[in-house]
């Protein structure tokens, strides 16, 4: 039997450096490696501070790929997110690269690693329009009330994902058993950190995409016609409350408040997700060997 192609996969909650790391792994394997985005999203246009995308300046000219492949205005799933990112993997590997998937988006990286086939259903814009006005505790009754008793591995905290869920079930009836294994050989590499350490890093993110224009671009994008207040709310996180501060609903230090307190709160959701893999290889950021530990786990995996 032929040995399973090898990938690299940097994971954790956001703003322990996964992107730094991957150019690191990359230049460190000389021009053989490619990093792969894995956030859902960074794979649109124009959103560029409010999503911390790396600029072409920190990618030190490692090639990145599923990065600005749609508008903001376009609905993308993770079934597409898949097929659009298997065939740059197997780009990748043809080429004899290895690929290095990085990012927080848990479901997109198990997406690209595993064989799992994901339900094709069309989006219903009208039935998802008329669950975003609902809360939470609502669309969640709903969901039970549509699958009864049946077996299901829906993130019940997330309400985009609720709603997807609900716009299956009412397609399909019931939600497809999602079997799955891991169709490549695949080095995890995670990224975490002690909570006090990792909460000043989100801090100290807001100030310096604050400074370098986060708010402005939103502003900009908005008078081009690129995006709207209705997709931003959609957007979440950075966008949701760039909206509010626009629209004064809130003050600016509210906006640095409430936006900590969501990314605090979506850094811990991404750490339960993570931890159920016990694949994954964790190094503290705050550990200063950080870059070579990581290296000697990708020398090791690779020879």
């Amino acid at each position: 039997m032929d040995p399973k192609p090898q990938l690299i996969v940097i994971c954790g909650p956001t703003a322990t450096g996964k992107s730094d790391l991957a150019v690191e792994i990359a230049l460190h394997l000389q021009g053989k490696a490619e990093v792969i985005s894995a956030d859902s999203r960074q794979i649109y246009t124009h959103l560029n501070l409010g999503t911390g995308k790396i600029t072409p300046q920190e990618m030190r000219h490692v090639p990145h790929h599923m990065l600005d492949i749609i508008t903001p205005d376009e609905v993308y799933s993770v079934a597409q997110f898949k097929k659009d990112g298997e065939k740059v993997i197997t780009k990748v590997l043809g080429q004899k690269h290895t690929p290095i998937i990085c990012g927080g988006t848990g479901q997109y990286i198990d997406a690209l690693v595993t064989n799992t086939n994901f339900p094709e259903v069309v989006a219903d814009e009208t039935l998802r329009s008329e669950l975003e006005e609902k809360t939470l505790e609502e669309l969640l009754k709903i969901f039970f009330d549509l699958n009864k008793d049946q077996p299901h591995k829906v993130d019940l905290k997330n309400k985009r994902r609720v709603i997807r869920a609900i716009e299956i079930v009412k397609t399909l009836g019931h939600i497809p058993a999602l079997q799955s294994e891991e169709i490549y050989d695949v080095l995890y590499i995670g990224l975490n950190g002690p909570d006090e350490l990792l909460r000043d890093k989100i801090k100290r993110r807001i100030d310096v995409r604050l400074e370098q224009g986060m708010i402005q671009e939103s502003e900009q994008l908005l008078s081009q016609g690129l995006i709207t207040h209705e997709r931003m709310q959609k957007l979440g996180l950075e966008y949701k409350f760039i909206s509010d501060l626009l629209h004064k609903e809130i003050t600016l230090e509210e906006f640095k408040e409430k936006l900590f307190f969501a990314i605090w709160h979506y850094a811990k959701r991404q750490r339960v997700w993570f931890k159920k893999n016990t694949n994954i290889h964790w190094l503290d950021i705050s550990d200063a060997n950080l870059k070579n530990k990581a290296i000697e786990l990708v020398d090791e995996f690779l020879k």
